[in-house]
């Protein structure tokens, strides 16, 4: 074990032994924006709802997570009787609590017929209050999960006398949790939205006409897990292993999307920290290797078919008194990212078994994950013909350039870069038509990590991390003699600064984050511009006495949402909530 792992397993240990109020912030839509107090706040937004009463369907209540029984429960879903679909929007709802304590941030997931509906980890408790969080979702999407009777799955794995020695002595957290979920309606009079923000402009990848209308098919990705059963999530401890599926697929998908979650665990969990396997002499900070590109390649049939950057969320426990009152972005709901294989409709539409497979690129060990199949299908055609025309996707191949001085004192710099442009096109015959498809994208991956370590006792730790990483899509679909463009980009760049020794500060060390989330997209056909959205979430967080965390989250969009929230806090406790955070500039 690396020194640093020793030393916060050893003061770790020491401070959770006593009652102290540091804890580690989770959240998603917040409701406890209580200047003065610690309770969990975010700035992110609810998912903006249709006029009208929904359908609500009870998922379960009162669901407990004490033991490492208790790790996976399963529920029943039954379609709403009183509105059968389609539905105008379908929204997913969890409320979480967890007693005052000790305890540590632990990972839940959502499942419903192996689909994954929700992904995230829990906070920390505080030391005597109760606390509680909201997740909501737009699942519109997975709309034909909710048709039939299904069986779900929670999966949030804790301990507590049941924990390994000397945990079971004093880890007494545990969790409750209630899910449901609310059906709109659809009425046909349009959209009339109320509320913020659409969870779907926050998710990438949607530029063109397909959330208007739900999936008419999802196919969850599984993993055998070796005794009949199957993991959720599933696992993926190194670079050569896969996450496959082989499908037998309906012969009429006119379009389709892969929805990705890739989460970082173990020894990855600070991927975007990892040194070069050469230097592993002196890796004494985070411990990973295989430097700290992370990427999730999927492969179709064996053949690259796209690729998922994988975002860089800070949990809670990395350090927990850097996330009171507010966590890092997305730390409690994992934001998908949304894959497009519509060039391969045309080749999936054969009648042959087809196998989708993800890997991660670099993994050191190890990634949870999940994806499902989004289809979309030509409804007046019960086979499409086509074919997929280009593919110049291939490995990334990231280059390392490494600028250090010293022995017994090592300083300077170590980079890493992958910068690549492929292209991926194909088209099918539908029954309005041909239609072809081609992506371009460009993935710009670069970092750097400034480093002053002692060698010789490894007293002295300073790393500082910068990486960035953006992937830009141009997305051509011709229908005719119709052409529209979508233009995607996503961005999530992470800064972290870690200081080595800090007497002052309870764990030995002091670090500084920063995160910035965005993702915008906007749709033209010609020189008309006719949709475009945008989600900016940036966190910054210190726990450099005195300690300071602040939040802003903006989204708007070409329907006149507008939403503009920010929150700040000192010492801990919450200083700042904007006016806007209540406000709604909604102009359907």
């Amino acid at each position: 074990m690396h020194l640093l792992h020793r030393c916060f397993r050893r003061l770790l240990v020491a401070s959770l032994l006593i009652p102290f109020l540091i804890s580690a912030a989770a959240f998603a839509q917040s409701t406890n924006r209580q200047i003065g107090t610690q309770f969990e706040v975010t700035a992110d937004p609810p998912v903006s709802r249709p006029h009208g009463k929904p359908c609500v369907v009870s998922l379960f209540a009162n669901y407990t997570f004490a033991h490492f029984s208790d790790t996976t429960q399963t529920f029943q879903f039954t379609p709403p009787a009183n509105c059968s679909g389609p539905w105008k929007k379908v929204v997913f709802e969890a409320d979480f609590s967890e007693n005052g304590g000790t305890q540590f941030d632990r990972t839940a997931s959502m499942f419903l017929a192996n689909a994954n509906i929700y992904f995230g980890t829990t906070p920390e408790p505080l030391s005597s209050a109760t606390n509680t969080w909201h997740i909501e979702r737009d699942v519109t999407d997975y709309a034909a999960l909710f048709s039939i009777p299904q069986q779900g799955t929670i999966v949030l794995g804790n301990c507590t006398t049941d924990c390994p020695p000397p945990y079971n002595t004093f880890l007494n957290g545990v969790f409750t949790v209630n899910a449901d979920l609310e059906f709109y309606p659809d009425d046909g009079h349009g959209s009339g939205d109320r509320g913020s923000d659409d969870r779907s402009s926050d998710d990438h990848g949607r530029g063109d006409d397909h959330h208007h209308r739900p999936a008419d098919a999802v196919l969850p990705l599984v993993q055998s897990n070796g005794s009949g059963g199957i993991n959720l999530p599933a696992f993926l401890f190194h670079p050569t292993d896969q996450f496959s599926t082989t499908f037998m697929l309906p012969t009429n998908i006119e379009r389709l999307y892969l929805d990705v979650v890739s989460q970082s665990q173990s020894t990855d969990e600070q991927w975007y920290a990892c040194f070069p396997n050469d230097l592993a002499s002196i890796n004494e900070v985070y411990g990973c290797g295989n430097t700290d590109f992370r990427e999730t390649e999927i492969t179709i049939d064996g053949n690259p078919a796209g690729i998922a950057p994988v975002s860089p969320w800070v949990f809670t426990g990395f350090l927990p008194d850097q996330w009171i009152p507010m966590p890092g972005a997305q730390t409690l709901d994992f934001v998908p990212y949304r894959v497009n294989l519509t060039p391969f409709a045309g080749m999936l539409n054969d009648g042959n078994p087809h196998t989708v497979s993800l890997s991660i690129f670099n993994d050191d060990g190890y990634f949870a994950e999940s994806a499902s199949l989004l289809l979309y299908l030509d409804h007046g055609s019960t086979t499409v013909t086509g074919a997929l025309t280009k593919n110049t996707l291939t490995v990334p191949a990231p280059v390392v350039t490494e600028n250090l001085q010293g022995t017994s004192t090592v300083t300077g710099t170590i980079g890493v870069t992958s910068n690549r442009r492929f292209t991926i096109a194909g088209y099918v015959n539908t029954s309005h038509g041909k239609v072809s498809t081609s992506l371009s994208e460009h993935q710009n991956f670069s970092s750097t990590q400034t480093i002053d370590f002692d060698t010789v006792n490894f007293t002295v730790l300073d790393q500082q991390t910068a990486v960035q990483n953006d992937v830009s899509t141009k997305t051509t679909v011709s229908r005719g003699g119709d052409t529209a463009l979508t233009v995607d980009h996503f961005s999530f760049p992470i800064t972290v600064n870690l200081i080595l020794p800090v007497s002052s500060s309870p764990f030995g060390l002091t670090v500084d984050t920063t995160q910035r989330y965005h993702t915008d997209s906007k749709v033209s056909f010609g020189d008309e511009l006719a949709t475009f959205n945008s989600v900016t979430n940036s966190v910054h967080s210190t726990d450099v006495s005195p300690a300071a965390s602040s939040q802003s989250y903006t989204a708007f969009d070409s329907d006149g949402t507008f939403y503009n929230c920010q929150i700040a806090s000192n010492n801990n406790t919450l200083t700042k909530v904007s006016r806007s955070c209540s406000e709604n500039h909604d102009h359907h």
